[in-house]
């Protein structure tokens, strides 16, 4: 056992991430679970959660970003904007689709998200943020209906 003198030994998960990566699979494939490093591989199993649910918020606040654009800004909508919202919706149907636990995730984290897109639209268009609602005036399944445009 290790007493707190002893200098840190470091292991393979911190000096070469692939390969522990690859020993960590063969080991389970071979049910070796006594020689599993399971503190790191708990870990980065736990990170993999918040990696996923972090990517979705981030695919949600673009959509919702430019969905804001869209409708306060018309005389600047473009292709990439029209681009842009069809692609996060995809990335978040698709994600949904891969992991349907997001779907009452959606409604979680819906409002926080707005919030975020409103900071961000007013950043970028120079609008008080007061110029927006301080909640969305549209529903999670209309932001995801692919021929949902919000008016001016």
């Amino acid at each position: 056992m290790a007493t707190a003198t002893q200098s840190h030994q470091p292991n393979l998960y911190e000096t070469d991430y692939l390969q522990w990566i690859e020993t960590t699979l063969e080991k389970l494939r071979q049910q070796d679970y006594a020689a599993i490093d399971w503190d790191n591989l708990i870990e980065e199993i736990a990170d993999m959660g918040r990696s996923e649910r972090q990517a979705f918020e981030s695919n949600l606040i673009v959509l919702l970003l430019h969905l804001l654009k869209w409708q306060y800004q018309p005389s600047m909508r473009s292709g990439s904007w029209k681009s842009s919202i069809v692609e996060h919706r995809r990335r978040i149907r698709r994600a949904i689709q891969d992991s349907p636990s997001l779907k009452p995730y959606l409604e979680k984290v819906f409002s926080e998200c707005y919030a975020d897109a409103v900071e961000q639209a007013s950043a970028e268009t120079g609008l008080p943020i007061a110029s927006f609602p301080s909640e969305s005036p549209h529903t999670p399944a209309q932001v995801l209906d692919a021929n949902f445009f919000p008016e001016a």
